[in-house]
């Protein structure tokens, strides 16, 4: 745990000793000054915490009368669970507004475990080390996501101000039928019912969310998530890729996941089984090309180039590069 955080929580366990505590004694039982103290009583209130200010020559801070955290009944497992969680959520963008609010929820359930419990959890997070630094993401609205699921449950329609990627705001109506998460970025899957068309769009691009009369029918298929990836593999994106592969559908999406290209397969109602091998046709859309040969080589399939010519000069010269390099050792 953090030191400005761990120092908080001493300023809470003060505080609930009773009386007043003025903030000279304060700020040398924590070890700061007293502008630290006003701004960590600051913190405390925003966890709803019911500190007080006491005026006069002997005034300071104190918790509400007769207020006093319940112990958190956890066992060993689910504490670590919801912590760790919150770190997890935090690296994966799987927050709202700011890392603070995971960072005051963790510090209001460290505070309200038992002592035993709560020294075993420090134990484990001070210990903990990650290979890859935390992700950024832009973070929805916590309002927002709120309004949005809300409409989602009950089949409201909402109408959201958005802003695109090219920084153009809209006033828009939707039919949202879900949220879904995926890398790190929020999503809501959709109908605008003025276009009549599907619409994907990033929650953290929406503002002013308010729910409207009315309901709608959600359709069956496909779910919320496979809209989302059909959606990345589709977008207008400066080169359009067509391949046909040799292989199984298993075999192409280990390396072509659907948020990246679509398959083109035969249904099983005219008698082919996804897992054997046939001449699939898979397209997809990028900005550039140069990541798409090393890609097909670790496919290790037959493959053949039905546009853009560009991507054949690419494989070209990377087979032409591997072959130089073979025979150099």
């Amino acid at each position: 745990m953090s030191r400005p955080a761990g120092r908080v929580l001493i300023l809470l366990e003060l505080l609930q000793s009773g009386g007043v505590r003025t903030t000279a004694e304060l700020a040398d039982r924590l070890g700061v000054d007293g502008r630290t103290v006003r701004r960590y009583v600051d913190q405390l209130s925003d966890l709803d915490l019911p500190v007080e200010a006491v005026r006069g020559r002997y005034g300071g801070y104190r918790l509400a009368r007769g207020y006093r955290l319940p112990p958190l009944m956890l066992s060993d497992d689910e504490a670590l669970a919801v912590l760790l969680g919150l770190v997890a959520g935090r690296r994966a963008g799987l927050m709202t507004t700011t890392d603070t609010a995971s960072e005051t929820a963790a510090a209001k359930i460290r505070r309200v475990l038992p002592e035993r419990l709560a020294r075993k959890l420090d134990t484990v997070l001070d210990s903990l080390a990650f290979t890859e630094p935390p992700s950024e993401f832009a973070t929805p609205d916590a309002a927002v996501l709120l309004a949005v699921a809300d409409a989602v449950r009950n089949r409201r329609p909402i109408s959201i101000r958005y802003t695109d990627r090219n920084g153009q705001r809209s006033d828009r109506t939707l039919h949202p039928h879900g949220i879904v998460s995926h890398s790190g970025r929020w999503y809501v899957t959709g109908t605008d019912p003025g276009i009549r068309a599907d619409r994907t769009l990033r929650l953290d691009r929406i503002a002013d969310a308010r729910t409207l009369p009315g309901s709608f029918d959600v359709p069956a298929e496909p779910d919320t998530a496979q809209r989302v990836l059909s959606g990345f593999a589709t977008a207008a994106y400066r080169h359009e890729v067509r391949l046909r592969i040799y292989g199984t559908v298993e075999q192409i999406r280990a390396r072509l996941p659907a948020s990246i290209a679509t398959v083109e397969e035969l249904s099983a109602a005219e008698g082919l089984d996804p897992a054997t091998e046939r001449w699939l046709r898979v397209e997809l859309r990028a900005e550039r090309l140069d990541w798409i040969p090393p890609l097909l080589a670790s496919l290790d399939r037959p493959f053949v180039i039905e546009r853009p010519d560009e991507l054949r000069d690419l494989v070209v010269a990377l087979a032409n590069r591997l072959s130089s390099s073979a025979r150099q050792s």
